[in-house]
């Protein structure tokens, strides 16, 4: 049986003014569905250009990526996009919630980006109980805290059942409590809602949550941790906002 997603001999270079600046420089991995795979690195190692290209965002110089095989190099730019909304739901360190609109709405829009029409209310209901942010639905996003709006990106990118959730660097503006309840809800959704997960992070306690960790430097993958102990953490409702 293949992986569910492979990486195969990824490069990607830059150009900055006169210079060309790889940015990764032949990365090769798998994740098998169901998995949770941490990607840890300092600023520059290449980690953000390997979301981007593990999301079809972007395309690589050369190697491939291929998403429950389907090759994303052999899709057209419409192919993909319909993989993306179809597959895999994207966390940013950035919320990207849309100002105008309550949470529940910025919730809803993915769904109906995606033409899905409506969420299963029961599923909405669930996803953001887990969140710890069901009776913060009617409120705009200047009126949550930051770690309110990070969740609500999260209800996000969950709410059309997605196989595959990116999330990159999805702690970075959060304070340690709120961290807390992110990461331990993307395991969760790991565990309970059976979602893959792939998370980049420059922070190694939150790449801990992961079942495995890949470490990269300078555009390579220069170590992998197969196994690494991980013990629960405080569930959402635990942490006020």
């Amino acid at each position: 049986m293949s992986a569910f997603i492979e990486a195969r001999d990824l490069r990607k270079t830059y150009r900055v003014g006169k210079v060309d600046v790889p940015a990764l420089r032949g990365v090769s991995f798998s994740v098998e569905k169901g998995e949770f795979v941490s990607v840890v690195g300092p600023s520059g190692s290449g980690k953000s250009t390997l979301f981007y290209l593990l999301g079809g965002l972007t395309r690589p110089d050369s190697g491939s990526v291929t998403i429950d095989d389907v090759d994303f190099a052999k899709l057209s730019d419409s192919e993909r996009t319909r993989l993306r909304k179809s597959k895999i739901g994207f966390v940013f360190q950035k919320f990207n919630l849309l100002p105008t609109l309550s949470a529940r709405s910025n919730i809803e829009i993915a769904a109906d980006i995606a033409g899905a029409g409506a969420p299963d209310a029961a599923y909405m209901k669930t996803i953001t109980e887990m969140l710890g942010i069901a009776q913060r639905l009617n409120h705009r996003p200047n009126e949550l805290s930051g770690g309110e709006q990070q969740r609500v990106a999260l209800a996000r990118a969950l709410i059309n059942r997605p196989a595959i959730v990116l999330a990159d660097e999805p702690t970075g503006n959060l304070d340690s409590k709120n961290s807390e309840v992110v990461l331990a809800m993307l395991r969760q959704s790991n565990r309970n809602l059976g979602q893959t997960v792939l998370m980049i992070t420059h922070n190694p306690e939150a790449a801990s949550y992961g079942d495995r960790i890949i470490h990269m430097r300078d555009g390579q993958i220069v170590a992998a941790d197969e196994d690494p102990q991980w013990s629960p953490h405080p569930p959402a409702q635990q942490v006020q906002p």
